[in-house]
């Protein structure tokens, strides 16, 4: 039986969720405003910049609560519904297909604008010492140690350590066992799609406390940093959010180009996600609420499932655009001139150690370190993006959740289990609301 979310009647509960992008919205700008009035009136912020940390932190451990129930309960059910492993197999190939295209692209346009650009040209800034270190760790990834992290050799470990690529493992092994054991696993499967619609219930709870959390973010860092570090490096950070906006249209007309005109109601579907990760500059605290609006969409729960949490690991679009964008600004700032093909080599190089990237805080600076190494850039030169690299993960955040919703549309439509418009789940709906009206007939 299905739900005609359109009508008069889901209107009120529609507007609910248009009111929490607002509360977000405003507090954003409130942060903003609280944040430059400590950093100009009080002499020592750290005490303020650690009590308002604890309200960001408190919000991010509740939303790491909820993701290793939730990734496991709802794949493992979709996979178990699946039926077989060749069904996974040919999701997971079509999933892994637009990730590498969509991984090429960001690269390609990250070293593409940052040639265009030159923004390390010329700069005024005064470069550290060459020898100095970042303090940030650098750690060698090997197709060995890949490999061995994506089995999990325990899965409670996993979901105390939120390893979403080590719970995506054991689930699909759980699912495929379901499937085999046929009707004597209806019990368990039942529970599990009983838990996943328990953990998006929880996950709208928890999205309330969102506005506080954004709040403190940003009060925070503009308290710590001020709004002078933004004056220092307009330039670089202009040019960097220019390319986030022309990648953010790339992905539009990719989107358009196979959903048509429901392309404008996915992206309208996943605002609130999307400034949610802008707001606290972490892709991974949008993962609850992007599962169940990209569901609400009309994406099959079987796919988003499935194509979503590996996104999380191998489709950071916003972060794999920065990776070439501040290695090459790092070369410009110390006068190293890179060849073409030592920056083709750098961006296959990139190509395979930005995955398994994790989308929280920080993640690409730890690639980018890696990265400076192996191409003989001084690593010191990450001393010149800390003090704006807060506003700069904002937006590779919020490119990260745009990237994936995408991928995780497509896939389903190209699955054929992407649902007509005025369709629903309505135990879906149940847990987490109707899906807002769409701006107008959608085809």
């Amino acid at each position: 039986m299905a739900i005609d979310t359109t009508n008069s009647g889901s209107a009120a509960p529609a507007r609910k969720g248009s009111t929490l992008t607002w509360w977000i919205l405003g507090a954003l700008v409130l942060g903003i405003i609280v944040g430059a009035i400590f950093n100009a009136t009080v002499a020592d912020t750290t005490a303020v910049v650690d009590g308002l940390t604890i309200v960001t932190t408190v919000f991010l451990r509740l939303i790491k609560m909820i993701i290793g129930p939730l990734v496991f309960a709802t794949l493992a059910v979709g996979i178990a519904k699946m039926g077989d492993l060749g069904t996974v197999g040919r999701i997971g190939l079509k999933a892994m297909t637009w990730f590498l295209g969509a991984s090429l692209v960001s690269l390609t346009l990250g070293l593409v604008l940052v040639n265009l650009f030159q923004p390390g040209v010329d700069t005024g800034l005064v470069l550290p010492d060459a020898g100095a270190q970042s303090g940030i760790a650098v750690s060698g990834l090997t197709l060995k140690d890949f490999v061995t992290h994506l089995v999990p050799t325990s899965i409670a470990d996993a979901m105390a350590r939120n390893e979403i690529l080590q719970i995506v493992v054991f689930s699909v092994f759980f699912g495929v066992a379901c499937a085999g054991v046929g009707d004597k696993a209806k019990v368990m499967v039942d529970a599990l799609e009983g838990l996943s619609y328990v953990m998006l219930k929880v996950t709208m709870l928890v999205m309330w406390f969102a506005p506080f959390a954004v709040f403190a973010a940003v009060a925070a860092t503009i308290s710590k940093s001020g709004l002078d570090v933004l004056a220092v490096y307009g330039k670089f950070m202009g040019q960097f959010y220019l390319g986030i906006v022309l990648l953010w249209g790339l992905l539009f007309l990719a989107a358009f180009a196979i959903l048509r005109r429901r392309a404008v109601g996915l992206f309208r579907a996943v605002r609130e996600p999307t400034l949610l990760a802008f707001a606290t500059a972490s892709s991974e605290a949008a993962y609850p609420k992007t599962l169940a609006q990209l569901e609400k969409f009309g994406c099959s729960n079987r796919v988003a499932s499935f194509v979503l949490p590996l996104g999380y690991s191998f489709n950071l679009d916003g972060s794999m655009m920065y990776c070439t964008f501040a290695v090459v600004f790092i070369a410009q700032v110390y006068g190293i001139d890179l060849t073409l093909g030592q920056e083709i080599t750098m961006l296959l190089v990139l190509m395979v150690t930005s995955k398994g990237m994790a989308g929280v805080p920080r993640a690409s600076l730890v690639v980018i370190a890696a990265t400076l190494a192996q191409f003989d850039i001084p690593e010191a030169g990450l001393l010149l993006l800390l003090g704006v690299d807060h506003f700069l993960d904002m937006a590779r955040s919020a490119t990260n959740v745009i990237g994936n919703t995408v991928a995780t549309a497509v896939v389903s439509k190209w699955e054929g289990q992407l649902r007509a418009e005025g369709e629903a789940n309505p135990d879906l709906i149940e847990a987490v609301g109707p899906a807002e009206p769409a701006p107008g007939p959608l085809r």
